[in-house]
C-alpha cells in the first residue's frame, strides 16, 4: 500500500493479532482457567526428563502436562505480556494426541520464539506487514521437535528488527521482566525468559546473534546456551536481516533448570538434525566429554573480569567473584586471564552485522510502526551523509577525546562487496588469534565473564545502551560455544556504585549502559556468569555450568528461582 496510507492497514494488523491472540486465550477449556490443582504442581516440579519416563510408563498423561504448563503460560503472559501466537487450542490439544511416545521430549510442552515457524500461525517477528500470513508447513526445527515427542504450544514475544536487548513492537506490545515489570526481560528472545523464569514452561527455543538467548537469561534468571552454528539447525524461522551471515544467528535452548537445558541439548543433538538440515555438522552427543569434564579436577579456569569496553557493575563483578571463588575453593585452577582486545571483536562484529547499513531490517517498517530505540540509534547513525559522519567521528574522537565510540559511529554505515571482504578477512583473522592465544598461552578449560556489563535495562534503555553487548557479541563473532547461568540477585546494599565512581570518565558506550544502573531501583534482579568454551564445546560448557552450580548449591548460594503462584 502507498506510504503514508499503509499506516492504517498497519494499525488493522496489531489490533487483528492481538484481537486473535485474547480471543484464542478467552476459548481456551475451563482446565487452563482453574487453580493450579496438587497434582498439576507435581507435574511443574519434575524434570523434563523424569516426565518423558512418565509418560511412557503411562504414569502421567500428556494431556495434563500440556494443561498444567498451559495454565501457568496464560498466568506468566497475563503478568508479563510474553505470549505472541497461542497454539494451545487449535493447536497443540490436538497435536498432543499423536506424539511420538518413543521419542527423548515426548510430551513435553516446548515454548517458541516468535521468529520459529509453525505451519498454520503467522511468524510476524514484530512487523505488522507479516501478519495475516501463515506459513504453510512446519520449519526444520519445530519438525524435529515433533519427531522427538516434543509439542509446541504458545510463540514468545521479541523485540521489532530483533536488534535489542528489550522486547516491544506494535504488533505484540511490550513484554516486562517477572522479577520487576519496569525492567525488561531481555532481548532479542525476552519472551521466552520472561515465560520461562514465570514458570509457565521448562524448555524453550530461541535464536542468537549477539547475546540474544544468553542476555535474556542473564536478565531474567534462567539457563541458555549459544550453540556454535552448525551443531543445531538453523533452517525454518522469519528474520529481520534475511541473508545476513556476517554474524551468523543460530538456534539455541533456553531452560528453566540447568538439568533441562542438558537434557534439552543432549535431547535434539541425538534425534540427529544433520539428517533434516544439510548445514549441521554430524557430530553426535559426546557424552564421554560431558561425564570426563564433570568429574574433571582441577579445571583450568580463565575469568575475564572485563571487556575493555564497559567495566562490570557492581553486581555483575559480584556475581562473577562467587563463581570463581568457589571453583577456586574446590581446588580448580582459577586465573585471569587477557585475551586479544575484546573491544576490536566489537568493532569487528558491528560492523559486519550492519554492512547493509540497516536497509534490511528497515525495509519491513510501516509509516509509523514504532521502532527500537537502539535499532533507532544504528540506524540514525547509518543514515547520516558520510560528510556529517566524518565530522561527528573528528568531534568525538578528538574533542570529546573519546576513539572507541568515535570507531563505532564510523563503523554504523552501507558497505560496498569490496568493504565487506575486507571485513570478513579482519574477523577471520581475529578468530585466529584468539585460537592461538588460548591454545599457546591460556590453556584453560573455560572462560568466566559477566553476561552484561549490568542487569536488565530499564524499558527505551536500549537507546542508550545499544552498543553494550561485548560481553556476549565477542563469542558470537568467534562462534564459541556460551552458557549463561543465574547466581545471584542484585543487592541494594552490597551493589552500590562506589562514591568516586565517575561516569564522567568512561567512554560513550559505558556511559550508556551505566545511565540507568541503580542498585536500589534494580534490588531482586537477577544476576548470572557465562560459561565460554571453544567452538562447538556443548558438551563440556554445559558439565561446566553443572561443576558451578552444585559448588554453589553446596555452599548455599544456589540461585532461587521464582516459585510458581
Amino acid at each position: 500500500m502507498i506510504t503514508p496510507f499503509d499506516y492504517f492497514e498497519h494499525r488493522r494488523a496489531c489490533k487483528q493479532k492481538q484481537l486473535e491472540r485474547s480471543t484464542r486465550i478467552a476459548n481456551l477449556p475451563l482446565q487452563y482457567r482453574s487453580p493450579i490443582s496438587q497434582y498439576e504442581r507435581e507435574i511443574l516440579s519434575k524434570p523434563i526428563e523424569e516426565l518423558v519416563q512418565d509418560v511412557r510408563k503411562t504414569i502421567i498423561k500428556p494431556i495434563d502436562i500440556l494443561r498444567s504448563y498451559g495454565k501457568v503460560a496464560i498466568k506468566a503472559h497475563a503478568k508479563t505480556n510474553c505470549l505472541t501466537e497461542v497454539m494451545i487450542n487449535p493447536g497443540a490439544e490436538k497435536w498432543i494426541e499423536n506424539i511420538n511416545l518413543r521419542g527423548p521430549l515426548a510430551g513435553i510442552p516446548v515454548s517458541l520464539k516468535d521468529s520459529i515457524s509453525v505451519g498454520g500461525f503467522d511468524v510476524s517477528v514484530g512487523y505488522s506487514r507479516n501478519v495475516g500470513k501463515p506459513y504453510a508447513e512446519d520449519g526444520t526445527m519445530v519438525r524435529i521437535l515433533r519427531d522427538a515427542g516434543a509439542v509446541p504450544y504458545v510463540k514468545t514475544n521479541l523485540p521489532v528488527t530483533l536488534l535489542s536487548f528489550e522486547s516491544a513492537n506494535d504488533v505484540w506490545g511490550r513484554t516486562t521482566n517477572p522479577h520487576n515489570s519496569k525492567y525488561s526481560p531481555g532481548g532479542s528472545t525476552g519472551g521466552e525468559s520472561a515465560l520461562l523464569a514465570y514458570g509457565g514452561g521448562r524448555i524453550g527455543l530461541g535464536s542468537d546473534v549477539a547475546g540474544s538467548v544468553r542476555v535474556p537469561a542473564h536478565f531474567a534468571g534462567i539457563y541458555s546456551l549459544r550453540c556454535s552454528t552448525g551443531r543445531w539447525s538453523k533452517g525454518g524461522m522469519n528474520t529481520s536481516m534475511p541473508g545476513q551471515e556476517g554474524i551468523p544467528s543460530v538456534f539455541s535452548p533456553m531452560a528453566r533448570t540447568l538439568p533441562d537445558l542438558v537434557y534439552f541439548t543432549k535431547s535434539i543433538i541425538e534425534m540427529k538434525p544433520w539428517e533434516y538440515d544439510h548445514s549441521v555438522h554430524p557430530l553426535p552427543w559426546r557424552a564421554d566429554t560431558y561425564d570426563k569434564t564433570k568429574s574433571q579436577k582441577p579445571l583450568r579456569i580463565g575469568v575475564m573480569r572485563t571487556d575493555g569496553v564497559v567495566p562490570p557493575s557492581p553486581a555483575c563483578a559480584r556475581a562473577l567473584s562467587t563463581v570463581a571463588s568457589a571453583l577456586s575453593s574446590a581446588g580448580h585452577s582459577v586465573n585471569d586471564i587477557h585475551p586479544p582486545a575484546p573491544s576490536r571483536a566489537l568493532i569487528i562484529a558491528s560492523a559486519l552485522l550492519n554492512t547493509d547499513g540497516c536497509r534490511t531490517f528497515l525495509s519491513y517498517f510501516r509509516t509509523g510502526e514504532w521502532m527500537d530505540p537502539g535499532a533507532g540509534q544504528m540506524a540514525f547513525y547509518a543514515s547520516l551523509p558520510p560528510p556529517i559522519r566524518y565530522i561527528h567521528y573528528l568531534f568525538v574522537k578528538y574533542i570529546k577525546r573519546d576513539s572507541l565510540w568515535a570507531e563505532l559511529i564510523s563503523e554504523f554505515r552501507e558497505r560496498s562487496a569490496y568493504e565487506q571482504w575486507k571485513l570478513v578477512a579482519k574477523r577471520e583473522a581475529y578468530k585466529a588469534e584468539w585460537h592461538a592465544w588460548w591454545q599457546d598461552e591460556a590453556k584453560v578449560d573455560v572462560i568466566l565473564t559477566p553476561p552484561n556489563a549490568t542487569p536488565a535495562v530499564p524499558h527505551d534503555g536500549m537507546k542508550d545502551a545499544v552498543s553494550s553487548c561485548g560481553y556476549t557479541f565477542l563469542f558470537n563473532l568467534l562462534d564459541y560455544t556460551a552458557g549463561v547461568l543465574p547466581v545471584t540477585h542484585v543487592d541494594s546494599a552490597l551493589d552500590a556504585l562506589p562514591s568516586d565512581f565517575n561516569v564522567l570518565g568512561l567512554n560513550g558506550v559505558a556511559k550508556g549502559a551505566y545511565k540507568h544502573y541503580d542498585a536500589t531501583k534494580m534490588h531482586g534482579l537477577p544476576v548470572g556468569v557465562q560459561v565460554v568454551g571453544q567452538r562447538l564445546q556443548e558438551e563440556k560448557v554445559l558439565a561446566v555450568m553443572e561443576s558451578v552450580e552444585n559448588l554453589l548449591e553446596a555452599e548455599g548460594k544456589k540461585y532461587e528461582l521464582l516459585e510458581i503462584d
